[in-house]
């Protein structure tokens, strides 16, 4: 495919790449050479990545050193440290907050809604995912991705064991950023930490387009004990659970596609067979069809090649996934085909590249109608 793929688009276009593997352009300007390449780009991202990383941690430093000492008779009295450890505690302001009650009531509602073909009722948000079983089935219904772990998992070990592939897992679907502070681990996780399991369940529901609105600009106050010679030190710190409603794209206009779903089945077939006749007529050109645009625009490949042809350059294979094989890199496909779309002039969809490769058909439909309305004479 490689070679039908770089023939085909590389001969009617005004770009083409040299046997040297760099890329030749006539007409476009440098923007799109900036996107496709890495040369110069190795120490500045890695300098990016410190700064960002030290940023981070001067904020939670700065957040942490701000909190007035907690006097040791309002912790809890089956404490049990040993030397050297610490633990992170919910503040009882911060557990009785309604909004943070909201926040638990609306993630199990939802877990439960999601899980119940298979049974599996959550009534504690501590107690039902500490084991990891949980967030796994979750994983596997939205990425239809098999983890391999044991279903059920008696002793500690074996549960830590499963929480560690499970969390991993789970944070290659979400894109998190090795260089940051972790909002959660495997270990805080299985220790039952709430607001961890809050973090985490949240990011997942956000990530997925759970059908949910959180209150917004929810933090909550952690207890940080940690016991050093003998002696239980504390300290306070805040951690964020929810911001702009707009995580979630439940806000904004509504647009017509909105419309089409709720009203016009007819119209909305219409709208589909138009757009799988504007996409053939182009990716026909290098003997690929379009036939399902709900699934086969998941992984970017054709939204990258469509950009290629309806620009008239090669793309080069090594600036994108040809293969691809986990859920990220249909995630970064798509986000590359939307840097090209702005790099043509068009604006930044209002699709988030995850909603594309997570099968949604409407949002897949509007970057397509916008590819349409642009070079539906090309």
């Amino acid at each position: 495919m490689a070679d039908t793929v770089g023939g085909a688009s590389g001969t009617g276009g005004t770009r083409s790449l040299s046997r040297s593997g760099s890329l030749k352009k006539e007409k476009k300007d440098d923007s799109f050479l900036d996107k496709i390449t890495t040369l110069g780009r190795g120490k500045k991202k890695q300098v990016d990545e410190d700064e960002a990383k030290a940023l981070d941690m001067e904020g939670r430093e700065a957040i942490d050193s701000s909190g007035i000492p907690v006097p040791v008779n309002m912790l809890p009295e089956n404490l049990h440290m040993e030397e050297g450890e610490e633990r992170r505690l919910v503040a009882p302001e911060s557990r009785d907050d309604p909004r943070v009650k909201e926040i638990i009531s609306l993630l199990i509602d939802w877990i439960n809604d999601e899980l119940a073909d298979q049974r599996i009722i959550v009534k504690d948000i501590q107690e039902d995912i500490f084991d990891g079983q949980v967030i796994q089935k979750l994983l596997e219904k939205f990425t239809g991705v098999k983890i391999e772990v044991p279903e059920v998992s008696q002793s500690e070990e074996g549960q830590r064991q499963k929480m560690r592939v499970v969390v991993t897992t789970a944070n290659k679907i979400l894109a998190q950023p090795q260089y940051q502070t972790p909002k959660w681990t495997p270990e805080w996780i299985h220790g039952k930490d709430l607001i961890a399991i809050l973090q985490l369940l949240i990011a997942l529901a956000i990530h997925f387009r759970a059908p949910i609105r959180f209150p917004e600009y929810v933090k909550a106050q952690l207890l940080l004990v940690q016991k050093r010679d003998g002696q239980l030190k504390t300290r306070y710190a805040t951690e964020e659970l929810t911001t702009s409603q707009t995580e979630l794209g439940l806000k904004g206009e509504r647009d017509a596609f909105d419309t089409l779903f709720d009203y016009g089945p007819d119209k909305l077939a219409h709208v589909k067979s138009s757009l799988v006749s504007f996409c053939n007529k182009h990716l026909n050109k290098i003997n690929l069809e379009v036939t399902d645009l709900e699934t086969q625009f998941q992984d970017g490949v054709f939204m990258v090649l469509m950009m290629g042809l309806l620009e008239g350059y090669f793309v080069p294979l090594y600036s994108f996934h040809l293969q691809v094989s986990t859920h990220q890199q249909k995630v970064q496909n798509v986000a590359f085909a939307f840097e090209l779309m702005q790099d043509a002039g068009l604006q930044r969809p209002r699709t988030r590249p995850e909603d594309i490769a997570n099968g949604d058909l409407k949002s897949t439909l509007r970057v397509l109608h916008s590819l349409f309305t642009k070079y539906k004479f090309v």
